[in-house]
């Protein structure tokens, strides 16, 4: 089944807490974490204190998203914090392999991300380390982008590059525009984790939402 990671940085931050226990009730699978750092993305978001606070408001998987230069400073940080999955980005990494072996060395999954204007070929002899791979479907930075549709043969190209590798079980994740309109493509393509964050969290009607979600999903899986 697709899991659906509702990501917080689309919530009210002033009642975090109760829409993350909301989103557990409703069925989410991960809580998705953007950590910004205003260098790698022109946004700055959280840090570890937050991550420490969302820990305690849910027994779910943290899924925690470094958009962050030099993530090998905070990995010890944001795995004290809670974090149970680290990705990092390629684009960030001078040495991916030693950072993806360093967050497997703290007790974590690992993930690597890749920005629209990536080539996921360049991941290569990587995807043997890693537990995730997320396809960005919009640049990183801001929550409400619209999806950009030429990334969906990317999602594809990830999943043909895994079976020629044999390697299973890395997840696969979108994250960027999804909802019930654009999440379809992004499974059938062969998506496994949807993150949403505007479209769970925008209106309030975040079980709902999330119900929504499963339901585009529920013939493409």
């Amino acid at each position: 089944m697709t899991k659906i990671a509702p990501s917080i940085l689309s919530a009210d931050f002033g009642r975090l807490a109760q829409q993350i226990e909301t989103a557990e009730r409703a069925g989410a699978d991960w809580i998705h974490v953007d950590v910004m750092d205003g260098h790698f993305v022109p946004n700055l978001t959280i840090g570890p204190a937050i991550v420490s606070a969302v820990r305690k408001a849910t027994k779910l998987p943290l899924d925690v998203h470094l958009m962050i230069e030099d993530p090998d400073r905070y990995l010890e940080a944001f795995a004290d914090a809670g974090a149970n999955l680290l990705t990092v980005h390629h684009e960030a990494c001078v040495h991916l392999h030693r950072t993806v072996q360093r967050i497997r060395e703290l007790g974590l999954r690992a993930g690597v991300a890749v920005n629209p204007a990536t080539a996921v070929e360049l991941l290569g002899d990587a995807l043997r380390h890693v537990d995730l791979v997320l396809v960005m479907t919009v640049n990183p930075g801001f929550g409400g982008q619209a999806f950009i549709p030429t990334c969906v043969p990317k999602i594809a190209r990830v999943r043909e590059m895994l079976e020629a590798q044999r390697l299973q079980g890395v997840e696969i994740e979108v994250d960027g525009g999804i909802d019930p309109m654009t999440a379809p493509t992004c499974t059938a393509a062969g998506a496994t984790v949807l993150v949403a964050g505007n479209s769970i969290f925008g209106d309030g009607r975040i079980a709902d939402n999330i119900q929504a979600l499963r339901r585009s999903v529920a013939v493409t899986v």
